[in-house]
């Protein structure tokens, strides 16, 4: 989840690490987002399946952006049936042995622009597809097939 789409507590610093940024959970933001889930999924073919599974990142509260961003990718690796292996480094690493680095995905200005495969989503009638939306998106419209669909999909990475 990308800070932006929810308010963060900016501290006084000029760079801030990413493990101490802290979530303003007085707004509800929480509830705004768990809303506009409902409205623009609710008719999708899946939304029910994992409606209970999601639901609770839109109730729990987190105080830290990275705490709340480890446990979207725990329930999203849940709902996709994917054994990821996540661990958190004691310091920056700038290069890694052994493991792979993903840091480059969380660059937006480097994003390089993907022709993901269309797959029906709910306003396709309207707008047609829309590629990249979120992992959400692909879920409530897909189902148990979206983790074939993101294998299939890495012929153009």
């Amino acid at each position: 989840m990308i800070s932006s789409f929810f308010p963060i507590i900016h501290s006084q610093k000029e760079r801030q690490k990413y493990r101490d940024i802290k979530i303003y959970n007085s707004e509800k933001w929480q509830l705004v987002h768990w809303k506009s889930l409902e409205t623009g999924y609710r008719t999708s073919p899946y939304f029910e399946f994992y409606e209970d599974d999601i639901q609770p990142l839109f109730r729990e509260k987190h105080e830290f952006l990275l705490d709340f961003n480890l446990r979207c990718l725990e329930i999203v690796c849940e709902c996709l049936q994917a054994d990821l292996k996540v661990s958190k480094t004691e310091v920056y690493e700038r290069t890694f042995i052994d493991k792979i680095d993903y840091r480059h995905l969380a660059n937006s200005r480097k994003e390089k622009q993907i022709n993901f495969d269309p797959y029906t989503q709910v306003f396709d009638n309207k707008h047609g597809f829309i590629p990249n939306l979120s992992i959400l998106d692909l879920l409530f419209n897909e189902g148990t097939n979206a983790i074939n669909y993101l294998n299939d999909q890495s012929k153009h990475l």
